[in-house]
């Protein structure tokens, strides 16, 4: 990192916040790798989604055990109040495994399932969990709460 923030202060990125090395940082970063605003890149998600995915198998820094990713959410309603299904997974040597972690919408208490998914492509994940249906959702829940 040492290396890249001096190539920032030589670039003049140091001068616009003196008193901040890491905002210079940042900002000379940012011009390395420009972004789309948050807004538009969730707007792409939405869109294109098998995109993306296609994207987080291909990358190096895959998600990890330690670090899952959200593939997909679901809403549904179970004992009459509103609840979130997220398919949380990561790649696992040449497969991908993956859970459903359920949110309560109201106490936003969160429960998981074991790892239940075991695909060679997340794309394969996310459409067997979209396959399930609310009364598959509310049988993981049911064996995920305590």
């Amino acid at each position: 990192m040492r290396p890249l923030y001096r190539k920032a202060l030589e670039a003049g990125f140091g001068e616009r916040s003196p008193a901040d090395p890491l905002a210079a940082f940042v900002n000379y970063c940012e011009s390395l790798l420009p972004l789309p605003p948050f807004e538009e890149w969730c707007a792409d998600l939405a869109k294109y989604p098998a995109a993306h995915l296609h994207d987080l198998d291909d990358s190096a820094a895959a998600p990890t055990a330690e670090a899952p990713t959200t593939v997909e959410a679901r809403l549904f309603e179970f004992g009459g109040n509103p609840w979130i299904a997220y398919l949380r997974s990561f790649r696992d040597g040449g497969a991908w495994r993956g859970y459903i972690a359920f949110e309560d919408r109201i106490s936003r208490r969160v429960h998981r399932t074991a790892l239940i998914f075991r695909e060679t492509d997340p794309a394969d994940l996310r459409d067997r969990f979209l396959a399930f249906e609310p009364v598959a959702l509310e049988a993981f829940l049911r064996s995920a709460l305590p």
